[in-house]
């Protein structure tokens, strides 16, 4: 069915202030958020109400509820058990808003990344020049940033320049982690140690004894240990004894979000419950280079 400009900007608002309220909304609710007089959206919402869009519910805390071919009507798709997906506005949440859909609408240009976001929610605050991100979104965990360059109410989506987009790998970190691990002694001196990390091309390797790993030696830890002097102790009086365990089945993203909580740069990865690889930083940022 094809519908007016004003019909589309009063199912917008309901089903938006519907969401945001959990119950059904008042006529002068919408005519106030989308800046139009009470007696007009009580005029359209009879031919809503004809048009099987909009049910009224009578009683003092009546109004009106969209009804399931309302959201077919504005190719909004209804889920059960849906995940938020937040929107900020120059750094600030947007409450009660979530993305509903994200378009790129000029992938091929050679010098435009623009994008359209379908929005269920307010947007009649965002102007062009906000600078907006989206994210993360459930599965892929993809952050989008930009800046507005236009707005449709009657869509209720934002037109933005892409700035920037992450994401990661949905897998989990059993699929990146290192497991034939380059390992030192934990009695190896620090010029064993540093000439191994040097061959290697690596910043860092766990200290193994006897099939048990008892730390973390880095390049950091022995230039802590060199500038205090420390030119002949072991291995395993220098290494990060204090190791951050992961699951191998942990997801790459919560993964990258302990390395942040914790500022380290290797994490262990244990497979039913035994440490057997390791995870660092340098692997985490392999897996976003494109090739």
């Amino acid at each position: 069915m094809e519908l007016t400009p004003i019909q589309k900007d009063i199912l917008i608002a309901l089903i938006n202030l519907q969401r945001e309220k959990d119950r059904a909304v008042k006529g002068e609710e919408i005519a106030e958020l989308i800046s139009r007089n009470p007696g007009t959206v009580r005029n359209q919402m009879q031919s809503l109400k004809v048009l099987g869009l909009v049910e009224g519910v009578p009683g003092p805390k009546g109004g009106y509820k969209a009804t399931g071919e309302a959201y077919e009507a504005l190719s909004i798709t209804v889920m059960d058990h849906e995940a938020a997906v937040p929107i900020y506005k120059n750094d600030k949440l947007v409450e009660g808003a979530t993305v509903a859909e994200i378009s790129f609408t000029t992938v091929r240009h050679p010098d435009l990344c623009h994008g359209m976001i379908k929005v269920l929610g307010n947007i009649k605050g965002f102007e062009q020049g906000d600078l907006v991100q989206m994210g993360p979104t459930p599965v892929n965990k993809l952050i989008v940033r930009g800046e507005i360059v236009g707005r449709d109410d009657t869509q209720n989506t934002l037109v933005f320049s892409i700035n920037e987009m992450i994401s990661l790998p949905k897998k989990p970190v059993k699929n990146y982690a290192r497991m034939n691990m380059i390992s030192i002694s934990g009695n190896a001196s620090i010029q064993e140690t540093a000439r191994m990390l040097v061959e290697h091309s690596i910043h860092g390797a766990p200290v193994i004894d006897n099939g048990e790993i008892l730390g973390v030696v880095t390049f950091t830890d022995i230039g802590d240990a060199v500038a205090s002097g420390k030119m002949t102790a072991k291995v395993k009086d220098i290494m990060t004894r204090d190791l951050i365990t992961v699951d191998s089945e942990t997801s790459l993203y919560d993964a990258v979000k302990v390395f942040d909580k914790h500022n380290i740069g290797f994490l262990l990865v244990a497979f039913d419950g035994v440490p057997k690889g390791i995870l660092s930083k340098k692997d985490v940022f392999h897996e976003l280079i494109v090739y």
